[in-house]
C-alpha cells in the first residue's frame, strides 16, 4: 500500500499580506493617536473597496456596495495600550499615566518610543539594580505606576523639553513583529491590530474572488476601544448597521496562572473562539456556527457574563439594536510586548468571516419570535 501523506492546505495569505501584517504591527497606533496606523490600513484596503471615510475621531471605514440599504459591519479596533507623559522632574526623568490597560509589572527594563513634537525619541524604563533592591530585611519594591519612570538620556527638564517631549506625549513599547517556531507570531499590539489585518484580508478575498454581496459591507477599524469602546460607539450610530460581526482577541487559557474554571478552555491553534453572552445575538451565533461546521472550520466556545469587554456591546446596543456576534482569536500574554498567536487561527478566522458574508442576506432569519 502506498504511504499516505497528509496534504498541506494552501495558505490564503500571500506575500503582500505578510508584509502588510509586519508593517502594521510594527507601526505605533496608541489610543487617541491612531492616525498613522489608520493611514497604513486604508492604503492597503483601498484596492478592495468602493469608497472609504474617516470619522472625526479617526475611525476608518471601507465600504463595498455603498448604495445598498441593508448594511453589514465587520469590525476590529485599531488602538494599542500605551503611556502618557505626566510629569518631568528637574533631573530629567519622566513619570507617566496609563493610556489604556497597560501592564505596569512588565515595564522595568523595557525600551520605549516617545512620540513628541519633534518626532520620536528613544527612552527606557529605568529600574534600580537587583543589588540595591535586596538585603537589609526590607520587602523588595514592586513596580507601580507611581514609581515607574522613563530615562531618555536627558539630565534636566530643559533637556527633556528640547527633545520635543511634552506633557501629554505618548510612549509605546519598542518591540515589534517576529516569528517563532511552529507558525506562531509575536509582537506588541496584536490586540487588536490582528483584527484590522483580518478584516482587510476578508475584503481582499472578496475582491480577488470576484464575489458580489447582496448588501453594503462596512469594514470598520475603530479607535479608542482600549479606554471604553468609544470609537465603536460613535461609528455604530453613524452607520446604523443591520448586522455586525466583531473580531478581537481572547485569552489562551492553557498557559500557567490562568484559571480555566473562570476563563474557560481556549487554546491557540484550535480555531477562532465564539462567545455566548447577553450582547451576542443567539440566532446570528447559530448561523455562524453552522457556517463553521459546513466549511469544516474549527471553532472553540466560551461564555462571558455581563459584557464581552469588546466593541460588540457598542454595536449590539446602538440605535434600535443590532444583531451582533463576536469572533475572537486566541492570544497568549495579552497586554504585554510578546502577545502571541497562531497562523492557523488567523487564517481560520478570516475564512469564517468570509464564508459568513457569502451566506448572509437581508432575508437571513434573525428574529427571536
Amino acid at each position: 500500500m502506498a504511504k499516505q501523506t497528509k496534504s498541506k492546505q494552501k495558505s490564503i495569505l500571500n506575500p503582500e499580506s505578510h508584509t502588510f501584517l509586519r508593517n502594521y504591527i510594527n507601526n505605533a497606533s496608541p489610543t487617541g493617536f491612531e492616525s498613522s496606523g489608520q493611514k497604513l490600513w486604508l492604503e492597503y484596503l483601498k484596492p478592495y473597496i468602493d469608497r472609504s471615510f474617516v470619522d472625526p475621531y479617526g475611525t476608518a471605514v471601507g465600504v463595498i456596495n455603498p448604495d445598498e440599504k441593508f448594511k453589514v459591519v465587520i469590525e476590529a479596533h485599531a488602538d494599542e495600550i500605551s503611556w502618557f507623559v505626566n510629569y518631568i522632574t528637574n533631573d530629567g526623568l519622566i513619570y507617566l499615566k496609563r493610556n489604556g490597560g497597560v501592564d505596569h509589572q512588565i515595564a522595568p527594563g523595557k525600551r520605549v518610543i516617545i512620540h513628541g513634537k519633534k518626532g520620536t525619541v528613544k527612552a527606557v524604563f529605568g529600574w534600580p539594580a537587583i543589588h540595591t533592591r535586596l538585603g537589609g530585611g526590607e520587602k523588595e519594591t514592586q513596580p507601580k505606576v507611581e514609581n515607574l519612570f522613563l530615562d531618555a538620556g536627558a539630565r534636566s527638564k530643559k533637556e527633556v523639553e528640547d527633545l520635543g517631549i511634552h506633557i501629554g506625549a505618548v510612549a509605546t513599547y519598542e518591540e515589534g513583529f517576529d516569528e517563532l517556531a511552529y507558525n506562531y507570531y509575536i509582537g506588541r499590539a496584536m490586540d487588536n491590530r490582528i483584527g484590522g489585518f483580518m478584516i482587510a484580508e476578508v475584503a481582499r478575498l472578496l475582491k480577488e474572488n470576484r464575489k458580489k454581496l447582496p448588501f453594503g459591507l462596512y469594514i470598520v477599524n475603530a479607535v479608542q476601544e482600549e479606554i471604553g469602546l468609544r470609537g465603536a460607539e460613535m461609528i455604530a450610530r453613524r452607520i446604523k448597521p443591520d448586522v455586525a460581526i466583531i473580531t478581537d482577541v481572547t485569552h489562551d487559557t492553557t498557559t500557567p496562572m490562568i484559571n480555566k474554571i473562570i476563563e474557560g478552555d481556549v487554546a491557540c491553534g484550535k480555531g477562532p473562539s465564539l462567545a455566548y453572552g447577553p450582547a451576542v445575538h443567539n440566532k446570528l451565533l447559530d448561523f455562524v456556527q453552522k457556517i463553521a461546521a459546513d466549511n469544516k472550520i474549527p471553532v472553540q466556545l466560551r461564555t462571558v457574563s455581563r459584557s464581552t469587554g469588546t466593541d460588540t456591546e457598542s454595536f449590539a446596543y446602538a440605535n434600535d439594536g443590532c444583531p451582533s456576534v463576536l469572533i475572537s482569536i486566541p492570544l497568549r500574554y495579552m497586554h504585554t510586548t510578546v502577545e502571541m498567536l497562531h497562523k492557523d487561527d488567523i487564517e481560520n478566522t478570516i475564512k469564517l468571516m468570509y464564508e459568513t458574508l457569502l451566506e448572509l442576506t437581508s432575508k437571513t432569519k434573525l428574529s427571536y419570535l
